[in-house]
């Protein structure tokens, strides 16, 4: 997994409330579990004017030009602005996988669905929770200025407007240690990788034939 640390990124305002996984993601999109390759399906039905299909090129479907993420001054978009309860729906970590891939490492929210919250912290991703009076004025502050920019500071738990002003947030301090480390589940298993082969040599050895089946 990524390390998240400190960036700097342009911010793009989804002014929708709501916004549920398989709109995040559609369900037709779920049938590979390799983490990458579906950026270019984020947001699929908001994206495109056709249904898209998996495995499908997606560079000669026709676009919807009035979506946030199609337009020029959005290019490059690694923060994202949304409404309260993002994330909602069915459970699915694609979701989280669809907006890495896509490159938005952030995404910030009055509030967001749990399972989704927890899982873009165990796929790289920081959500950040502030006031809707915080977020309402993000909103008018990247409409009205073209290539606006956010940096988010995880270390010290700060957005930092252009004109300087600091947002705070909250974040568990267990999630922040894995964010900044790069942790998923598998690396914090890792951690201990020589324990664990120590605790089955030694479980070879006092119990031979629980392994005779494993060549």
């Amino acid at each position: 997994m990524k390390k998240f640390t400190k960036m700097t990124g342009i911010a793009a305002p989804l002014d929708r409330a709501n916004v549920d996984t398989d709109m995040i993601i559609p369900k037709q999109f779920l049938k590979s579990i390799k983490r990458s390759g579906f950026g270019p399906n984020l947001f699929d039905e908001l994206r495109y004017l056709d249904e898209g299909q998996p495995d499908q090129d997606c560079s000669g479907r026709p676009l919807n030009e009035e979506f946030v993420l199609n337009k020029p001054r959005y290019n490059g978009t690694s923060i994202l602005l949304a409404r309260e309860n993002f994330g909602c729906g069915s459970s699915r970590e694609h979701a989280p996988w669809a907006l890495e891939d896509f490159g938005i490492r952030v995404v910030i929210a009055p509030s967001f669905a749990e399972i989704f919250f927890n899982n873009c912290f165990k796929n790289g991703l920081l959500p950040i929770v502030l006031s809707d009076e915080q977020v309402d004025q993000l909103f008018k502050e990247v409409e009205a200025n073209e290539g606006y920019e956010l940096t988010v500071d995880l270390e010290s738990q700060v957005v930092v407007t252009p004109s300087g002003a600091e947002m705070a947030f909250e974040v568990d301090e267990f999630r922040k240690h894995c964010l900044l480390n790069g942790l998923d589940d598998i690396g914090l298993t890792l951690q201990y990788a020589d324990e664990i082969k120590a605790y089955e040599a030694k479980a070879r050895q006092q119990s031979p034939w629980l392994f005779d089946a494993i060549k």
